[in-house]
């Protein structure tokens, strides 16, 4: 029992680390968060399903599939990073565009339906990078047995889903309170092409370690 707990804390440590670390899903959080914190918690809910995906595609043993089939890794990579780029394009185009701000008291058909949308566009933006899968797979790894029993199986993705979504609805809570909302939309064109071009960088790195194949 007190292996499995130490492992467990370990995993959670180690993941809570890696969740804090800027990366394209903080800025797709934080950009959601202003215009809506409804929507930025629907978001931060989609990482937290992005994360429960590798967490249990993890154990399942995705690292040794990458292994085994080199390609396989190449070609999520490549679509990942195009996936980014993408994305990063969407922002740098509507960076002089209004932002369309929503009341979150509105619980109207239309509001459901932008969270369930801004939900699937989190949880994609989450899994469009296969790096992170390694990372996962690597943690695991370095904690867990060789023989995992069923408590930690079920437990580990648990945790990581609270961790994934707890940290990023913090940055959703943040930022869509009134001092950064106000200073977003101020400087909202520039905020806006910062980030998409660090979206749109991160994709082409993807793109291009695809490419040269490692």
């Amino acid at each position: 029992m007190m292996d499995t707990t130490l492992a467990l804390l370990g995993i959670a440590g180690a993941m809570t680390v890696g969740a804090m670390s800027p990366g394209p899903s903080f800025v797709m959080v934080a950009r959601t968060a202003v215009a809506s914190r409804s929507d930025g918690l629907a978001a931060a809910l989609g990482m937290g399903a992005g994360g429960l995906v590798f967490a249990i595609a993890a154990l399942a043993g995705l690292q040794a599939a990458f292994l085994a089939v080199p390609g396989l890794y190449l070609a999520i990579k490549g679509f990942g990073g195009a996936y980014l780029i993408y994305l990063g394009f969407r922002i740098w185009r509507g960076a002089r565009q209004p932002l369309a701000m929503t009341q979150d008291s509105d619980a109207s058909p239309r509001q459901q339906s932008r969270g369930k949308r801004t939900f699937l566009l989190g949880l994609a933006t989450q899994v469009s990078n296969p790096k992170t899968a390694v990372v996962y797979a690597s943690i695991f790894a370095a904690f867990l047995p060789r023989e995992v029993p069923l408590v930690l199986a079920l437990a580990v993705p648990a945790v990581i889903f609270c961790i994934e979504t707890g940290w990023y609805a913090i940055v959703a809570l943040a930022l869509s309170s009134a001092a950064p909302r106000s200073a977003y939309l101020r400087y909202k064109a520039w905020i806006d092409r910062a980030a998409g071009g660090v979206m749109g960088l991160l994709g082409l790195r993807l793109v291009w370690s695809a490419v040269r194949g490692n």
